[in-house]
């Protein structure tokens, strides 16, 4: 039995192409899927999941599946003409040097840098900023292939040792592992971590993982976070638990300790906006913790602290954000504005030196401000352009601060910055291997079908004609807060020397102006993140920009949900499709790894009126028979643990099964990559050829190699 009724288990066929397909002379002959008969039961409603038997990852039968889809698949693309010449232009376009912003702890600088393609970037160390540079870690010889990342990277306190996670194959699961600065590995090894800070005290370190899964570990529904203390020198098994709640199997903890070390900060969460907020003064390492908000009806960010006064960004009673304070040692806790609510949306806020820094979003590009330690506005700083400041880092005892600089025509600066008198410089200028075009990027405002005003950024070519003609690629998200700034891509290059457009839709249900914003497209107003992606091609329609035969959509995650939605619901508007990663069974997400923090945003099919809604845009439940749907190209990877494969696996078997033209339907399955953190640059080198290849090919645009 099943929490909503009987579930059947038969198998009853077999569906697959019932006809060759045809482009220019490219036959498809897909796979035979297997229909089984497995219905579930909602609020007295029946519905079918005849590729059920997809969601087992590790079954014999799942594996050939994937094998032959990808057959067919690059098969397909192998084909197009240019895709090799593609993927030789893709791999010079990528070749030169990539540097982040230099952070210092300790008297060091640490930096992260990519020679130009390795597979996985690189963590150096000095001793000055105009001293020698030595590696530090380098996940590179960490594997054959560069499946091998390297996650978060913490430095104690004294600047001696190192702890940091590693992952394989992109999966959420990592490894702590741990080296003192001088290079010397040293025997610690902690596993099954995931969701987790590295917090330093001592000669130790908190962390959060789960107990070690009994069943797949990428599909295994996450429960039980602990939170734990691991002493130098010990094995895991002898780790002291901190905290777990044996009442609360789906919520996770996080951990941090302010600079001093005098404190321990826990956040504890349901969902991936809103937390609980814990405090303890580790004078020992077993205390007990102060509660300080016990609801998730907002966000507790603490900064850090001084002395006994921490510091905490929130949108409590705050939309756009503000930074409050409260006394550790006081009996009654109380917040106090330190900086209040703006008209823009604070992101971030950095104590440097004796300043704090505040990152402001201002219709969706960046905006730095520098205020007192009490709060007070001293001055803007000056950014090169509408753009996007990415790290900000520096630290409360120097007044040295750096901070990374993109825009969807600059590949990337970084400045630094004496917080004292404001001067700054440029301290590294990102270099192409090549000579790209002039480029105009705007940003206009357009209506949705609510009247809502919609921002989105359009680039293109210097002189390109607005006569309906011109291949677009419109890209969004909208959802989890998060907000899309103006930002550079090599492989975006591409498609623009070719006579592309861009376009980047800031839609709601992301960050872009604040709580409001990100609620307006969540729940049972999720329909208003999709009727704004398509509002935003009938504007470009209208506007002459092209036309529903020159239109390619894309997202990845939350994304790739977009874009199924949309295919599903106006077929018609658009060529190409290209979900990735994507969110595609609304019905069941919540059921495998971490799914069920979605609910937030999503709501869930145990609600009956949730149900009911997620059902009229589930983009796996809405393909009908008969229709043409556009050219897709689904891509997942087998190591996906955050949106599991099934979700694309089960999505591309019903397409191919109900596709009525020949516009083909196609998936794509990376082998030990996941949701795409950690992927290695030849893995993604050579998708985003396989991408373009496929998108150029089917929106019939004519390849001109841009290397010079």
């Amino acid at each position: 039995m099943k929490k909503h009724g009987l579930v059947l288990f038969t198998v009853i066929g077999l569906c697959g192409m019932a006809f060759a397909q045809k482009k220019e002379g490219t036959m498809i002959q897909y796979p035979l899927t297997k229909k089984i008969e497995h219905k579930d039961v909602y609020f007295g409603k029946e519905i079918n999941d005849p590729y059920y038997w997809l969601e087992n990852d590790r079954s014999a039968e799942t594996a050939e599946w994937v094998k032959e889809q990808n057959q067919v698949t690059f098969d397909y693309l192998n084909k197009i003409p240019y895709r090799a010449e593609m993927e030789k232009a893709l791999t010079s376009m990528w070749d030169f040097p990539k540097e982040g912003a230099p952070s210092k702890k300790a008297g060091k600088y640490f930096i992260y840098k990519n020679n130009g393609i390795q597979n996985q970037y690189v963590l150096y160390v000095k001793d000055g900023l105009q001293a020698p540079e030595r590696v530090l870690i380098d996940p590179n010889k960490l594997s054959s292939d560069g499946t091998v990342s390297l996650g978060q990277v913490s430095i104690s306190k004294d600047g001696k040792t190192v702890a940091y996670m590693l992952s394989t194959g992109g999966s959420d699961w990592s490894e702590i592992r741990v080296k003192t600065i001088e290079g010397k590995d040293l025997p610690d090894v902690i596993k099954w971590v995931k969701f987790s800070g590295i917090a330093w005290y001592k000669d130790g370190f908190f962390y959060s993982g789960y107990d070690e899964p009994k069943g797949s570990a990428l599909s295994q529904k996450n429960e039980y976070h602990k939170v734990y203390y691991h002493k130098l020198g010990t094995k895991q098994t002898e780790d002291v638990l901190v905290y777990e709640d044996k009442n609360a199997p789906l919520r996770n903890f996080h951990v941090a300790t302010t600079t001093d070390e005098k404190y321990l900060i826990m956040n504890a969460s349901e969902g991936t906006s809103g937390n609980m907020l814990m405090i303890r003064a580790l004078d020992n390492l077993l205390g007990t913790f102060t509660m300080i908000v016990d609801n998730f009806n907002s966000d507790y960010d603490v900064i850090d602290n001084i002395g006994d006064e921490l510091y905490v960004q929130t949108n409590d009673k705050a939309p756009n954000g503000k930074l409050v304070k409260f006394n550790a040692k006081s009996k009654t806790i109380s917040f106090t504005d330190v900086i209040p609510e703006k008209g823009n949306v604070l992101q971030g806020t950095y104590m440097i030196g004796k300043k704090i820094i505040a990152k402001y979003l201002h219709n969706a590009s960046s905006k730095l401000s520098v205020f007192s330690q009490d709060g007070k506005y001293e001055k803007d700083v000056a950014l090169p352009e509408i753009g996007t400041v990415g790290a900000v880092n520096g630290d409360k005892e120097s007044n040295e601060m750096f901070y990374s600089f993109t825009s969807f025509t600059n590949p990337g600066c970084i400045y630094k910055m004496d917080v004292s008198t404001f001067k700054q410089d440029l301290y590294k200028q990102t270099k192409l291997a090549f000579t790209p075009s002039r480029y105009v990027s705007e940003q206009i405002f357009f209506p949705s079908k609510d009247g809502t005003q919609i921002p989105m950024f359009i680039t293109y070519k210097e002189g390109i004609k607005k006569d309906g003609k011109n291949p677009v690629m419109l890209y969004g998200y909208g959802g989890f807060n998060i907000s899309l700034t103006p930002s550079f891509s090599v492989s975006r290059m591409l498609f623009l020397e070719n006579g592309g457009i861009w376009v980047t839709v800031n839609l709601r249900g992301g960050g872009e102006y604040g709580k409001k914003w990100h609620e307006a497209g969540t729940k049972l107003q999720k329909q208003n993140v999709f009727d704004d992606f398509i509002a935003s091609a009938e504007y470009l329609i209208k506007g002459k920009y092209t036309s529903p035969e020159k239109i390619a959509i894309q997202g990845g995650s939350n994304g790739g949900l977009l874009v199924g939605a949309c295919m599903t619901q106006r077929p018609d508007l658009f060529k190409v499709a290209l979900p990735a990663v994507g969110v595609l069974d609304m019905l069941k997400f919540h059921k495998f790894t971490i799914g069920w923090a979605w609910i937030g945003d999503y709501g869930s099919s145990d609600n009956e009126e949730e149900f009911h809604y997620l059902l009229k845009y589930s983009p796996l439940h809405n393909i009908k028979q008969g229709v043409c749907y556009p050219a897709t190209l689904v891509t997942t990877g087998d190591h996906d643990d955050r949106v599991v494969p099934a979700h694309s696996f089960k999505f591309i078997a019903e397409l191919q099964a109900k596709q009525s033209c020949a516009n083909p339907t196609l998936i794509r399955i990376e082998t030990m990559a996941g949701h795409g953190a950690g992927k290695p640059t030849a893995k993604i080198i050579q998708e985003t050829a396989d991408i373009w290849a496929f998108t150029f090919f089917n929106l019939d645009m004519t390849y001109k190699n841009p290397i010079k």
